[in-house]
């Protein structure tokens, strides 16, 4: 690791935003939430950026956010879920930091997010909120299409019937064990 930044991808409900903060404190790092830094500079939210300016809008506050937290150290950064569908993004993360994927089967996915109203991709191209069936296979429909993205990352942890504290136990080693290979490097 050049630099010290961690980024935490997954689909979203897969724990990033929870993991994040904590997995920070634990290492005396610095946490930022992607999502958060675009509502804070715009003022309005991730949902309403989505229905007023539509996805390109947010895709492009996305990268230049994104690009402009790359260059700290010591970071902790939770992506929004589809940040990693980009292959521009792939290429800043990958060169700034390492990747770590929380992966989440697409049943645990529809536990966590069958009672959310915040999240733009759970509505129908209408805006109506999609049927038990419908959701499901919405989300199975996403996950399979960023996949090939999620599965770039350096790391995969499995955050299915998994803990909290037993994941960030998991990525806590990671980032240590990195951190040891590159002082022996050195």
């Amino acid at each position: 690791m050049d630099k010290k930044v961690v980024y935490l991808t997954g689909f979203m409900g897969s724990g990033k935003s929870t993991i994040g903060p904590i997995l920070a404190n634990t290492l005396g790092w610095d946490f930022y939430d992607l999502d958060k830094i675009i509502e804070n500079k715009t003022g309005i939210s991730i949902k309403d950026i989505f229905e007023t300016f539509g996805e390109d809008h947010f895709r492009n506050l996305e990268r230049e956010s994104l690009s402009n937290i790359s260059n700290q150290n010591q970071i902790i950064v939770s992506l929004g879920g589809g940040t990693i569908a980009n292959n521009q993004n792939i290429e800043l993360l990958k060169r700034t930091g390492i990747i770590v994927y929380l992966k989440l089967s697409s049943t645990s996915v529809y536990k966590r997010l069958e009672n959310k109203r915040d999240r733009p991709v759970l509505f129908s191209d209408l805006g109506d909120e999609f049927t038990k069936e419908d959701l499901l296979k919405r989300i199975e429909e996403l996950l399979e299409k960023r996949r090939m993205f999620y599965e770039q990352a350096d790391f995969i942890i499995d955050t299915d019937n998994v803990s909290v504290g037993k994941t960030i136990d998991n990525i806590a080693k990671i980032i240590q064990n990195e951190l040891e290979k590159k002082n022996e490097k050195n």
